[in-house]
């Protein structure tokens, strides 16, 4: 395994880590097959596009319950015991996944994996900011830059798996019998203390107040938005306007990934030398960048590769940022960080729900002004957060 974490002294910390890393690489091959599928999951229940976007309802709407019920769990609870689990039902459902063949027992099994999938991820970024406490910078990088490898990959295994299968059901099966054995890995290590003393000794933080909270929601509901929606929908934006074809849009889908996935690696040691604020002004810079030249130059292909690369590139940091930028002036307990990943499970429904619907009655071009309105607000959030959390008083 690539080594993106700074040596540490504790041996079964470097463990543990490891195991998170791996539990994210096959979380983000799950979230990352699913824009590639769509047209086939479509094919499979027999409706249209902006029926199916149906989906990201109902797996937003388990993965939103997952994180709000996951975070309070997390503070009661073993730790590693509860994300083993979580991972072994997911399987369960990405068996029943592909077989599906009506609309609402496809919303349902999207659902039910939604809720797995969101313990999980709020179990990994929780029992992560555990394990490390205030130099947890660089390790949550690489947590995220392994979802990335898996988000990354995911659109590749699509492509080749439907082409050797004729199918997408081994994708799906492929993907649940990875996560057994990381499963009962992650059973047999000890789970981080809940919430340890002594975590970020002298810094100044400030307790979280229902505005600043409300902030952090805000902001992770707009950035997954503009993330899912972007990954969600490329595939099929580029179909549509004939910028590619099938496995062409594939392979524009791993560009996203890729670049999203490269600068993650990046961030672990830029995170070490550059203040998170700093870091976070830069991203929505680069993203403005990249999701402009798509929308300036809609024709061109280009334009297209470009600015794909450049937006999966900008977006790489800001979770793992705003996660550490939180922990460093806040105090974070599994709650606070169930109702961040319940904000973004809200975005990642919404808003490719919403493309899905402007898709079919407004054509493609709406996907891209949809995803700068979101971008807008998602900056205004940002500035305020940054504010309020400097000065908590208002002044």
């Amino acid at each position: 395994m690539i080594n993106t974490s700074p040596p540490d002294e504790n041996p079964q910390k470097r463990l543990i880590t490891a195991a998170y890393y791996v539990a994210f690489i096959t979380l983000g091959l799950v979230i990352g097959a699913v824009g590639p599928v769509l047209p086939t999951l479509a094919q499979h229940t027999g409706v249209a596009l902006d029926a199916i976007s149906l989906i990201f309802i109902t797996n937003s709407l388990g993965y939103m319950a997952g994180t709000w019920l996951g975070g309070r769990a997390y503070d009661r609870l073993p730790g590693h015991k509860l994300m083993a689990a979580a991972l072994v039902l997911a399987s369960v459902m990405l068996i029943f996944l592909p077989g599906a063949s009506v609309l609402w027992l496809l919303a349902l099994v999207m659902a039910l994996l939604g809720f797995f999938e969101g313990c999980v991820d709020v179990g990994g970024n929780t029992l992560l900011l555990w394990l490390h406490g205030s130099k947890v910078g660089p390790f949550m990088n690489g947590l995220h830059f392994f979802f990335g490898v898996g988000a990354f990959v995911a659109p590749i295994l699509v492509a080749q798996i439907t082409r050797l299968s004729g199918d997408i059901h081994w994708v799906f099966w492929s993907f649940a019998i990875v996560n057994l054995p990381i499963a009962f890995w992650i059973w047999r290590l000890p789970s981080p203390a809940v919430r340890p003393e002594g975590i970020g000794v002298g810094q100044p933080k400030v307790q979280a107040s229902p505005l600043i909270l409300g902030l952090l929601v805000a902001f992770f509901l707009l950035y997954v938005g503009l993330e899912a929606g972007y990954a969600n929908w490329i595939y099929t934006y580029a179909i549509s306007l004939g910028l590619a074809d099938a496995a062409g849009a594939a392979y524009l889908t791993s560009a996203f990934w890729g670049a999203f996935t490269l600068f993650r690696l990046v961030g672990v040691g830029i995170s070490t030398r550059v203040p998170s604020q700093s870091i976070l002004i830069s991203n929505f810079v680069g993203a403005t960048v990249g999701l402009g030249l798509v929308m300036l130059a809609p024709g061109s292909q280009t334009a297209l590769w470009a600015g794909t690369f450049i937006l999966g590139a900008s977006l790489a940091s800001i979770i793992p940022t705003i996660l550490t930028l939180a922990e460093q002036r806040l105090h974070l307990t599994g709650s606070i960080t169930g109702w961040c990943f319940f904000g973004g499970g809200i975005g990642h429904m919404l808003l490719p729900w919403l493309i899905g619907q402007a898709f079919v009655t407004l054509g493609p071009a709406s996907m891209m002004v949809l995803l700068a309105i979101d971008l807008v607000f998602n900056v205004l959030v940002l500035g305020l957060l940054l504010w309020k959390s400097v000065y908590p008083s208002g002044k």
